[in-house]
């Protein structure tokens, strides 16, 4: 189990994750690109598994492209929220179950075609993580897809950097030890956890993944530029950030990132 299961449940607890795909012009553009990045992989017939399935989004935007989608959360209130929206659209192949993501006993080996993993890397250290991997890939059928959103280091600092109300605190002293050399949150040192692209690569590699693409979703230069812009300056940057999001020359310059790969 993981270590930090309380503090992530009290986190999450209070709702926080409801709504914020929506919530700002910046924090759309990981679920808008996770989205894009997915398309593709979530077919009629597929079995589907998402790890870290908070309120919900994701299984309702592919519940109509896959025969099954299970959904599974760490905290209590999301594996609510899911089984009442579901049921409220009448989504009889969308079901949400309490697990962690380290440690899946109730999910039978090879069980889905494909494996979700889009937010427990958000919050695991290391050691955590290669379970996640071990468990992902026994729940992966051979030849399956799975893929895995995590956070940039240094994208993550690179942007509070330059973002306009968080340039005056960085960087520092504190956030240089924490972020650089430690992989965690300056500020939630216990809660988030980061990595590199090549870094999140080589594990996967180590639980017989083979990578298909790893792309980030939303970059660091934007995160407080796209708020100032109104819609017809915005709708001009896109391509920009498409090409960015396409890239992987720029993916550790993002904020999240998504790793996909097939289960060799």
């Amino acid at each position: 189990m993981a270590r930090n299961e309380g503090e992530i449940r009290e986190k999450y607890r209070g709702g926080e994750e409801e709504g914020r795909a929506t919530q700002s012009r910046y924090a759309g553009l990981e679920f808008y690109y996770t989205k894009r990045h997915l398309d593709g992989y979530v077919g009629k017939g597929a079995s589907v598994v998402e790890l870290g399935c908070g309120t919900g989004y994701y299984a309702l935007h592919f519940a109509d492209r896959c025969r099954e989608y299970l959904g599974v959360d760490l905290v209590p209130e999301h594996v609510a929220a899911l089984r009442e929206k579901a049921a409220k659209r009448g989504l009889a192949n969308v079901r949400a179950q309490l697990g962690d993501a380290t440690c899946l006993r109730e999910i039978s080996d090879g069980a889905f075609d494909v494996v979700l993993c889009l937010g427990p890397l958000y919050h695991l250290p290391p050691d955590e993580r290669e379970l996640v991997f071990s468990e992902c890939r026994r729940i992966c059928r051979r030849g399956g897809v799975a893929a895995f959103a995590y956070i940039s280091r240094v994208g993550v600092y690179a942007g509070g950097c330059v973002h306009d109300q968080l340039r005056e605190r960085y960087p520092n002293e504190r956030a240089n030890a924490f972020l650089l050399e430690q992989s965690r949150d300056d500020l939630n040192p216990d809660l988030f956890f980061y990595t590199m692209p090549e870094e999140i690569e080589a594990v996967a590699r180590r639980y017989g993944f083979e990578k298909v693409k790893n792309l980030g979703t939303d970059f660091f230069v934007t995160m407080s530029a796209v708020e100032a812009m109104d819609d017809e300056k915005f709708e001009r940057m896109r391509p920009l950030l498409d090409s960015m999001a396409n890239s992987e020359s720029c993916t550790g310059m993002s904020n999240h990132a998504l790793l996909v790969c097939k289960r060799g």
